[in-house]
């Protein structure tokens, strides 16, 4: 664990973060505080934590929790200084809730919900979600997060990375100026433009968290293990908008990462 009074992400993580499309902080939140969230989510669940019986789903979807565990969660000082790094400080919102829980419970059945795929980050306003839309200043979102709120191994459905895929896709929207593409467009080939990358799990101890670039392509997958795995997964909000062309030269690592990508043939 490095020194809170320093930068939360070294040289190499930074560089890391631009290869490859993610970086993992350990002991990004504590324990404790996962510990608390996770029994106001087991509550809003309706199963019981000590009867297998009641886990009659696969995935239970919550959303949107502002509460004290929540809060201290999504604001450490850890994870603020690792903002400032990656998108700029002054440049994003902090966190007053956490996104979408996908609760995951162990199941046999297949959940349907484990195709590949980026989050989108604007047109919200139509009503079916795979109009929704990004573009290549990634308007809306500075960043997708990984909260692991449980402990996650490799049986656990931990989420599927495609390593550096944040680059295919950031020159397949190049092209599309400022109205960008919806997700049916991106999704028509099966995002196969990155099906070359190898993979990588969103693994770790409660507390952990993955800073992904917004463009980083991933997958649920079916829970093999024994315990549920509990994770939020929040977008970073710009404050301002992310700049592929700033006088100063100040880019940031989420910035350069789309400029390195549409660099390039």
């Amino acid at each position: 664990m490095r020194n809170q009074s320093g930068p939360a992400l070294s040289a190499d993580d930074i560089a890391s973060f631009v290869r490859d499309g993610f970086v993992r902080i350990d002991e990004a939140f504590s324990e404790h505080t996962a510990e608390q969230a996770r029994a106001i989510l087991w509550k809003a669940t309706g199963c019981d934590p000590d009867e297998r019986a009641s886990w009659t789903f696969p995935v239970v979807r919550l959303d949107q929790f502002s509460q004290a565990p929540f809060l201290e969660a999504a604001n450490t000082p850890k994870l603020c200084a690792a903002f400032d790094q990656l998108v700029g400080a002054g440049r994003w919102y902090p966190r007053d809730r956490l996104g979408t829980f996908p609760v995951r419970f162990p199941a046999e059945e297949a959940t349907g919900d484990d195709g590949w795929h980026i989050d989108v980050s604007f047109g919200y306003d139509h009503p079916d979600f795979m109009e929704w839309r990004a573009n290549v200043c990634s308007k809306g979102r500075a960043l997708l997060m990984l909260f692991l709120f449980s402990d996650v191994g490799i049986d656990d459905a931990p989420t599927r990375i495609r390593v550096s895929s944040h680059a295919d896709i950031a020159r397949e929207l190049a092209p599309a100026g400022e109205a960008g593409l919806t997700l049916r467009e991106l999704a028509a080939d099966g995002f196969a433009g990155s099906a070359h990358r190898p993979e990588a799990l969103a693994v770790g101890k409660a507390g952990t968290v993955y800073l992904c670039h917004p463009f980083l392509v991933h997958a649920a997958q079916r829970h093999r293990g024994t315990a549920p795995r509990f994770m939020a997964q929040p977008p970073l909000l710009p404050r301002e908008p992310i700049s592929l062309c700033r006088r100063d030269g100040d880019y940031s690592p989420v910035e350069q990462a789309i400029l390195n990508a549409i660099s390039r043939p």
